[in-house]
């Protein structure tokens, strides 16, 4: 199955790609980390992201695309994969379809994890990480027991500096302005599904599966073969099935005597004596 994941930043759209990886063996497909690991291995593309980025500049969506399609021509991601950041616009979403039509395929579904406004604000502005244990955190949704555990640690509780209020805001309505395209493009293909991604991420992980139609542990259907193979056992056994015995009587059907060759010959003599007997009386 591949799978397009859409989501602003803090809807948990890593973490649930994440599940399904681990679940179903769909590889989850990240542009950050592609082009992380392309620039530490210097490979072509990373080699020019490099440069690029060097130069304060964006990667194009030519390398970032380049990128994608050499970790999906990879043999794990031949059953399917888990696109996570992209694509980020309707016109990287059309680059993306003919790439995938290059090698016969297509998107399956795409998942939109919808958050309100002012949830993903509290997710993502009230990140901490705890200076002594590295843990993150968050100060309206992690339970008290764990903030406290950090203080007594002898930690404290860290923000990073692009974590607050108007640099949020600012990535928020930026993905937006981009993404609304985007949705309007898969929904128009009919590949749109909207899933509630608060409350707890269990809960929400069923929400997703169920979007998607995957069930963990789900045996495939059998193919027409085996259906077929199925069905000649079925009519084999009606053939050589016995009838039910019936408790009436049996009706008994008498044999015909069968004449012997010794017996035949012996009324032949009887029958010639009766009649040389019946000449004599006559004369």
């Amino acid at each position: 199955m591949r799978i397009v994941m859409l989501g602003a930043p803090g809807s948990g759209k890593g973490t649930q790609a994440q599940r399904l990886q681990k679940d179903f063996g769909f590889p989850q497909v990240s542009t950050g980390d592609l082009l992380r690991r392309a620039v530490a291995d210097q490979t072509p593309l990373g080699l020019q992201a490099k440069a690029v980025m060097d130069a304060g500049n964006l990667v194009s969506d030519d390398i970032v695309l380049g990128m994608i399609e050499e970790r999906i021509a990879q043999p794990d991601a031949a059953r399917g994969f888990i696109l996570d950041g992209y694509p980020r616009n309707s016109k990287q979403a059309q680059d993306l379809e003919a790439a995938l039509r290059r090698r016969g395929w297509k998107i399956d579904a795409a998942v939109l994890m919808d958050v309100p406004f002012d949830i993903l604000m509290k997710r993502l502005t009230g990140r901490r990480t705890c200076s002594r244990t590295g843990q993150v955190l968050n100060i309206y949704f992690s339970p008290p027991a764990e903030l406290e555990a950090c203080k007594r640690a002898g930690g404290e509780l860290l923000q990073r500096a692009d974590d607050n209020e108007t640099t949020i805001g600012n990535r928020l309505h930026v993905y937006e302005g981009q993404t609304a395209p985007l949705i309007t493009h898969y929904r128009e293909l009919g590949l749109l599904e909207t899933v509630g991604a608060t409350g707890e991420v269990e809960d929400v992980y069923g929400r997703l599966k169920a979007a998607l139609g995957l069930q963990k542990g789900k045996k495939p259907a059998p193919t027409p073969q085996n259906k077929n193979v199925g069905t000649r056992k079925k009519k084999a056994k009606k053939k050589t099935a016995r009838p039910a015995r019936s408790n009436a009587p049996r009706a008994v059907k008498k044999k015909a005597k069968r004449s012997t060759p010794k017996k035949a010959h012996k009324k032949t003599k009887r029958a010639a004596k009766k009649k040389g007997r019946a000449r004599a009386n006559k004369r």
